[in-house]
């Protein structure tokens, strides 16, 4: 039902169920907000978005407050002036004005809200926390003297996630958002996905930036650095730069590489090709031979962080193939440095990833050094490599777009939709088919399997040999539903009607991942996709098994997919993880 209203005397039509905040944005009014983001269920707690309605002495909070028919909104006026104004300078009395050595520098809503305000001065008493920053999980820093507590942490790993290793503790300016107990966050059931970070304002929750190390690294004489990219980076890091979400960016960032000190840059695209060969490979099997069913993905690590965690009992359903950015990691140091004629040892081997918990991915275990040495040394995300291309001076616009360096960078398009919820999905039924039928699909394009959805299940016919039944799920708390289904049938001695499961921790995939650029919501993460769609779309080879290069590396090196070899250096184990380590 068309709802009236009018706001700030600009007349405007919205649907039943529209907030103020959103009917505001409708009508091209702009109110200031700091608690509320698109992701997250209204919360309330910062007060910057009180309106006045005409009629009513009531001040309402717009981001939760339902539109009404006939409503006079006033969004501006010199007395909410005043008060977002006096609410700011509270919230600035508790937090440090450390911004020129902050993370977030020029990029923190608070502070774009105090430069709109025109704070120049501190009305109230400071009284700034003297709290420590926690670094426990090598990943993800929690800085609490600079949280403003308006709570989008605790929604997002609650709500969004599923995961509740943050919540509020004490109450007041006591308040923390902070592991039960105020354990460390590597002791509580954090995942390290992330998207915390993504979705704080400030500065109170952050990446641990290593782009130091990378450019220390890279400025040694003896090492030979080699650098893979993540094929969600490809549509995200021109962001940085001024650049549309999801322009694709790709011959710019191999060169931007170069420029930073990379002898050589592959592509993890590469990687995700041989990934859909083995797991691929790995659910023919179980089908076939009657395995264990269905078969979960494995490629992302807060999704293996949460498995490992909350449900251990089905790890035996996890797929053994590694991650594309461990798989690429490994050849680097076997295949390519044994064709190059270069010792392993002398590899640096760095990966740039729209995700922080790749950060921890390759220290899990003794598989992530399957080629003898650590397969990937260093992960950087794109939030971290737009830093140090800036800090060296670099033009990311006006850079020439350079080629890939071969063998291991060549990809198919499936390869490149990896990055997209669904997209491995996608990109294993089209080489399932073939490896079932011995012929490729006559249009790849699988719609079936695409779409937001958080939870989408259907049927792919095999040529009439086989059915194929998928799930694709995104978002960790959506995950629980299809896990317990899975675990409900366990117990009945049945399985679950599907063969194939793709799960990844984050909204909307790794295009969305915890450390891509900030800003990201539904419109963001709708263009990322579509870039990604593009990617798919202008690759001569659109399917993993049609790659030259990984026809080449399992001819000249592997032998086939499942091979003793390929067990060796590309598949791993997974053990059960305590929630909470003490």
């Amino acid at each position: 039902m068309a709802i009236h209203l009018t706001i700030q005397g600009v007349e405007v039509t919205v649907e039943e169920g529209t907030t103020v905040l959103e009917a505001a944005r409708k009508a091209g009014i702009r109110i200031p907000t700091l608690c509320y983001h698109p992701d997250l269920k209204p919360f309330g707690s910062c007060g910057l978005c009180v309106c006045k309605q005409e009629g009513s002495a009531k001040i309402i909070r717009a981001c939760s407050a339902p539109a009404a028919e006939g409503m006079k909104i006033i969004t501006h006026d010199n007395e909410l002036f005043e008060v977002r104004k006096t609410i700011l300078e509270l919230i600035m009395s508790t937090h440090p004005a450390s911004c020129l050595t902050c993370v977030r520098n020029n990029k923190c809503e608070l502070q774009k809200l105090c430069v709109e305000y025109g704070i120049r001065e501190q009305p109230f008493e400071e009284r700034i926390p003297d709290l420590p920053k926690d670094k426990s999980t090598s990943t993800i820093v929690l800085d609490p003297s600079k949280c403003i507590k308006c709570g989008r942490c605790v929604q997002v790993c609650q709500n969004l996630q599923g995961v509740y290793a943050l919540e509020f503790i004490g109450r007041g300016d006591s308040t923390l958002m902070t592991p039960a107990a105020n354990l460390p966050l590597n002791d509580s059931p954090c995942i390290k996905c992330g998207q915390c970070a993504t979705h704080c304002p400030v500065g109170a929750i952050y990446e641990l930036d290593e782009g130091g190390v990378f450019l220390r690294e890279a400025s040694k004489s003896e090492k030979v650095v080699a650098v893979q990219i993540a094929p969600a980076v490809r549509v995200a890091l021109g962001e940085e730069f001024g650049y549309k979400p999801g322009e694709i960016t790709t011959g710019k960032i191999y060169t931007a590489l170069k420029r930073l000190g990379a002898d050589y840059v592959f592509d993890t695209n590469f990687g995700a090709d041989m990934t859909i060969m083995e797991e691929g490979s790995e659910l023919v099997e179980r089908v076939t031979n009657n395995g264990v069913l269905p078969q979960l993905t494995s490629c992302c690590p807060g999704w293996i962080e949460y498995v490992t965690k909350y449900y251990p009992d089905l790890i035996e359903n996890l797929s053994s193939a590694k991650s594309p950015m461990m798989m690429q990691g490994a050849i680097t140091k076997t295949y390519w440095a044994e064709k190059m004629g270069i010792d392993p040892a002398n590899v640096y081997s760095v990966a740039i990833m729209p995700c922080t918990a790749k950060k921890i991915e390759i220290k899990r275990d003794e598989h992530m050094k399957s080629s003898g040495y650590d397969d990937v040394d260093l992960v950087l995300t794109t939030r971290e490599l737009a830093r140090i291309i800036r800090q060296r001076g670099i033009d990311f616009a006006s850079l020439p777009e350079t080629e890939v360096d071969s063998p291991i960078g060549e990809y198919s398009g499936a390869a490149t939709i990896f990055g997209v919820t669904g997209g491995v999905m996608e990109a294993a039924i089209r080489t399932a088919y073939n490896v079932i039928t011995g012929k490729d699909l006559s249009d790849p394009d699988i719609m079936t399997v695409r779409g937001r959805g958080e939870f989408r299940h259907g049927a792919i016919d095999v040529d009439g040999k086989t059915t194929l039944r998928f799930g694709v799920v995104h978002g960790m708390a959506n995950a629980k539903e299809v896990l317990d289904e899975i675990r409900a049938a366990k117990a009945r001695g049945e399985r679950a009607p599907y063969e194939f499961i793709e799960i990844m921790a984050c909204r909307g995939g790794c295009i969305a991942g915890g450390g891509q650029p900030l800003g990201t919501d539904d419109e963001v993460r709708s263009k990322r996709t579509s870039g990604s769609y593009t990617d798919d779309k202008n690759c001569v080879k659109r399917c993993s098994h049609q790659n030259p290069s990984v026809q080449k590396i399992y001819s000249e090196f592997f032998t086939a997919p499942l091979s003793e070899k390929a067990h060796h250096l590309l598949h791993t184990t997974y053990k059960e993880v305590p929630v909470y380590k003490k």
